[in-house]
């Protein structure tokens, strides 16, 4: 190869990388979303807001009395006009409720926030949650923007941009209180692992609560 097509070729490999950085770039500013950080988990203290939500049904909802309490909880946040990284988040959760079968909606408690309320109603989310969902023991949440924030807020997941928000899901016992935040693309085995280990520790607990009970006098 000559030294001029050597330079031609050169210009437009670099012209090629510039466009496809160009694009890239503006996808994301159409999505309207940050690049996912890398994964990440952490274990995380939670306080549930007392505020009134509503499911897709149009069920009015307390998160903590009504989901959360007894249950060992898988919770998701996304708004239905996001194309790009919800849908992932969504899809996540539903590989999750398929892995773990009927124990959604006996054991377990899927949960999915909108972070967008203002747009979000419940018909829009019931449309939303047949993409995703495979049965019963899925909550789809939204509410008034103001108990939307209360709650996101207590959860620790308030961003102040909904469309800047980091992919997030969180597992959960809502009777020992651990919490895990699991950002990023997570793995659905990875989130079926942990609430295998909540749900052993709970079984745990309550047989040393009962051979405790047995052995007093």
């Amino acid at each position: 190869m000559n030294r001029f097509a050597h330079r031609g070729l050169l210009t437009f490999c670099l012209l090629a990388t510039g466009i496809g950085q160009a694009l890239a770039h503006s996808a994301d500013e159409h999505a309207g979303h940050n690049a996912p950080p890398a994964k990440t988990q952490e274990s995380a203290q939670v306080k549930f807001a007392d505020v009134a939500l509503v499911d897709q049904n149009g069920k009015p909802v307390r998160l903590e009395k009504d989901l959360v309490t007894n249950k060992i909880v898988v919770m998701g946040f996304i708004y239905t006009s996001c194309t790009t990284v919800c849908p992932v988040v969504s899809s996540i959760m539903g590989k999750v409720q398929k892995q773990l079968g009927a124990r959604v909606g006996k054991e377990v408690q899927l949960v999915s926030i909108s972070i967008d309320p203002q747009r979000d109603d419940p018909k829009r989310l019931n449309e939303y949650a047949r993409s995703f969902q495979n049965g019963p023991g899925w909550s789809w949440l939204t509410g008034s923007p103001q108990s939307v924030t209360e709650t996101l807020k207590g959860l620790g997941t308030f961003s102040g941009d909904f469309k800047n928000h980091a992919p997030l899901i969180m597992v959960g016992d809502g009777n020992s209180r651990h919490w895990t935040r699991y950002y990023g693309f997570t793995d659905p085995t990875v989130l079926t692992r942990e609430v295998e280990k909540l749900s052993g520790q709970r079984n745990a607990h309550a047989k040393h609560t009962a051979i405790a009970m047995e052995t007093q006098p």
